[in-house]
């Protein structure tokens, strides 16, 4: 754990579980870890009390792990081709689905590859298809999704390669990791733009090499999962850029960034 603009870890967290995919953290500091892939299970780490508890049984490795402010757990599963969920509310760990049946595929209720997901206020999920090229998205108790960015969504705008990473701000602009194109691409007024890596794959500081994942902090910094170059890059969010947008707040994610040297 690193605080913000220090360059070394304030504390390193150890723990039973194997080959972690993915963690979600939450406002009050704890950290949920995916331990799927040998155990089965979402971990779930208690900052007040320093340590594991047990929160999700699972099938398999979790690539996307979400809260969303109902306090339900999401986990996405490449290798199942779901979603499922959980309310942290209940005591029983077991799950249900929340997309996806298990078997691979493009149509509306199928997913194939799913890795990064996503969940606003109204409850509507949204999908990094990898394999499929898409992101889907399943709005709130519904399991047909529709293609919302993609060569075959309503209105294509861009095309994507594998993605594996989405957030969405509560303007409901898309921030998406096109992992096969090695970039970052996010919406905005004018619609999709690259905002990292547009000049193809290298190790350069505005350049990915097969990024996973992709996250805001509180300031609006993005920080990247650039797996090739094994390194996680950070990409200031800068206020002399976004000051001539006032009144569109939502610019503030899309202006030009840098990485912090």
């Amino acid at each position: 754990m690193w605080l913000n603009n220090s360059n070394n870890p304030t504390k390193i967290i150890s723990g039973n579980f194997s080959n972690p995919s993915s963690i979600f953290v939450t406002n009050n500091g704890d950290i949920y870890i995916d331990d799927g892939h040998n155990n089965g299970q979402v971990d779930k780490w208690i900052s007040k009390r320093n340590r594991f508890v047990t929160v999700m049984n699972v099938s398999s490795s979790c690539y996307g792990l979400f809260i969303d402010i109902n306090e339900t757990l999401y986990c996405s599963m490449r290798s199942e081709d779901q979603v499922m969920k959980r309310w942290l509310k209940e005591n029983v760990t077991t799950s249900t689905i929340a997309a996806g049946t298990g078997v691979t595929g493009s149509e509306p209720n199928l997913l194939n590859g799913p890795f990064g997901i996503f969940v606003d206020v109204n409850f509507d999920l949204y999908v990094a298809d990898c394999y499929n090229n898409r992101i889907q998205l399943f709005q709130s108790g519904e399991l047909n999704g529709t293609t919302a960015v993609g060569s075959d969504s309503l209105n294509p705008t861009i095309s994507l390669d594998c993605p594996t990473g989405i957030v969405l701000d509560a303007y409901k602009y898309l921030f998406i990791v096109d992992y096969g194109n090695n970039r970052i691409i996010g919406s905005g007024p004018n619609g999709f733009r690259c905002l990292v890596g547009c000049d193809g794959q290298s190790s350069q500081s505005d350049q990915l090499s097969n990024p996973i994942a992709l996250s805001f902090d509180r300031y609006g910094n993005m920080f990247v999962t650039d797996e090739s170059n094994s390194r996680i890059q950070k990409y200031l969010f800068l206020e002399i850029c976004c000051g001539k947008f006032e009144n569109e707040i939502i610019n503030r994610n899309i202006c030009l960034i840098k990485r912090l040297n």
